[in-house]
């Protein structure tokens, strides 16, 4: 009852009043009662003060009004404070032999032009830039080669910006999407990612001040890799001689997604060179059946 209402007993009563005049799922229960309880806890343990909670209020609006088609802000905060990484392995645990996957991140676009094997992404040069040849192979857990397999590609340009946020680079520029052969095998052509701070001029950029940390993400090549039957595969290849490898912004380098981009050899007509090789899961009988 609200004449019970104190400091202790807040947090049950509101728990209490969830799915009383609305039917909710499990799920929706589970969610909406561990939300409250931890943020409740948060408010005591901090003993949270009204002008800051004010802040908050006002920070989170500052945020949605920062989101578009090109920036999605929420995601950069979630970023910066560890969730997408840690919520990536929760929902796509490596299992069967699997390889590591990693988050998408704010600076995906849909809907690339795909490109035979072997193309280049690249539209336009750039001063100090280092060419790349990239190839490997998409397995499944057995080490059989996988036909037709999608792999959407995407990365930055020298100058550390990706192509939906510089107007000076052409539509869709160093990204594409490449099919396996028969052999399971995909190339392509880019340029050498670079390490870049994530947008750090808004309200990304403020919890990144308030927490002492950095903006900056070392240099890596996003992958999204697809294939009916198969679980959805999100991950990024890193450069390991990058700066920020120890220190990515947002958490998410793993020991298995890093590559050496050694010097191309005698017969590719690029800078550098990069083998790398995907592993895919064969996906949860109820996923496989609703792709149908």
């Amino acid at each position: 009852m609200a004449t019970n209402l104190n400091i202790e007993t807040v947090t049950d009563i509101v728990i209490s009043a969830i799915g009383q005049h609305g039917e909710i799922t499990d799920r929706q229960r589970e969610l909406m009662t561990a939300l409250v309880r931890h943020l409740h806890d948060f408010c005591r343990e901090t003993k949270l003060q009204h002008d800051e909670f004010l802040y908050t209020c006002e920070f989170l609006a500052r945020t949605g009004q920062m989101c578009s088609e090109k920036r999605q802000e929420f995601i950069l905060l979630g970023d910066i404070l560890g969730v997408e990484i840690l919520v990536d392995m929760l929902s796509n645990p490596t299992e069967e032999g699997g390889s590591d996957s990693c988050i998408l991140g704010p600076f995906y676009r849909e809907n690339p032009p795909v490109l035979p094997k072997g193309a280049s992404t690249v539209q336009m040069a750039f001063e100090g830039q280092e060419t790349v040849y990239f190839e490997g192979h998409v397995l499944d857990a057995d080490g059989k080669p996988l036909e037709g397999v999608l792999l959407d590609v995407w990365e930055d340009a020298p100058n550390g910006l990706y192509e939906n946020h510089d107007s000076n680079q052409p539509e869709y520029n160093l990204r594409g999407r490449f099919i396996t052969d028969e052999k399971g095998h995909f190339a392509f052509r880019a340029l050498r990612p670079v390490p870049y701070p994530i947008p750090n001029d808004e309200s990304a950029g403020e919890l990144i001040r308030a927490m002492g940390h950095h903006p900056f993400r070392p240099g890596h090549i996003h992958f999204m890799i697809a294939k009916e039957g198969y679980r959805p595969f999100i991950s990024q290849v890193f450069d390991s001689s990058s700066d920020y490898l120890e220190e990515d912004s947002v958490f998410a380098v793993k020991q298995s997604l890093i590559a050496d981009f050694k010097p191309a050899p005698e017969g590719i007509d690029q800078d550098l060179y990069v083998n790398f090789d995907f592993v895919l899961t064969r996906a949860a009988k109820e996923t496989a059946l609703a792709a149908e």
